[in-house]
């Protein structure tokens, strides 16, 4: 039986790993975006690019199972520490993501640099088609994406990677406090002590007597209502 503490720890962190759920997500989203235009025009790819696919693609793929990890066996001792070892891992994977997106700290206006390409903002990515429609297609059934939509995506997937890297190490923090609480519950587990629940017994103060139960003088003499008495004697 899960005290209080620990449950509140764990709905705590299935609320962060949701949050970082969609953080990857996102990210991955929007490097598959970029790198399947890239591919469908026979374009370089660079590796940079690939290792922000990898690396979002690898969260979203952790958090899955560390949700499934935090409701079944988050308080095991193997478990919380796998845990913590790999949010703090994944917290540096997000600020590598960081690095890798730093064009998306730039402003959105003027000459920009985005993973498809570099120039104005208003017009079209070079070597992807000619018809000036940002997302439309032309005659020849060419892709023609538009810099300033991809600088507000890279700029998206720069933000919520920071976002995403502060979070892990919270998670970590949390994993921890899970860890050390699953260990207090189950030394202190139920018991005619606490009530039959899991936790420790309440602290008792030093003006709080211990009750006793009667005290026998001479033992087998008790009045007919089974109560203990004193003997008369002569």
């Amino acid at each position: 039986m899960l005290s209080l503490g620990s449950t509140f720890l764990r709905i705590l962190q299935t609320i962060l790993y949701a949050i970082l759920f969609c953080c990857s997500a996102i990210i991955l989203g929007v490097y598959s975006y970029f790198l399947a235009i890239l591919a469908s025009h026979n374009l370089r790819i660079d590796a940079w690019k690939k290792a922000v696919e990898g690396l979002s693609g690898a969260a979203t793929v952790y958090m899955i199972f560390a949700v499934i990890l935090t409701c079944c066996l988050g308080g095991k001792r193997i478990f919380a520490f796998m845990a913590i070892v790999f949010n703090i891992l994944f917290a540096g994977a997000m600020i590598a993501i960081a690095v890798l997106t730093r064009d998306g700290a730039d402003s959105c206006s003027g000459n920009v640099n985005t993973p498809l390409g570099n120039g104005p903002v208003d017009s079209n990515a070079s070597g992807y088609g000619q018809n000036g429609f940002g997302f439309g297609v032309d005659d020849n059934s060419t892709y023609s994406p538009n810099l300033y939509i991809a600088c507000r995506l890279n700029k998206s997937a720069f933000a919520v990677s920071i976002i995403a890297a502060f979070l892990f190490l919270i998670a970590a923090a949390v994993q921890l406090s899970i860890g050390r609480q699953h260990q207090k519950d189950k030394r202190y587990g139920p018991s005619p002590a606490n009530g039959y629940t899991s936790g420790p017994a309440p602290k008792r103060h030093f003006w709080q007597r211990r009750t006793r139960g009667p005290v026998d003088p001479e033992p087998g003499i008790t009045n007919p209502k089974g109560s203990y008495e004193t003997p008369i004697r002569p």
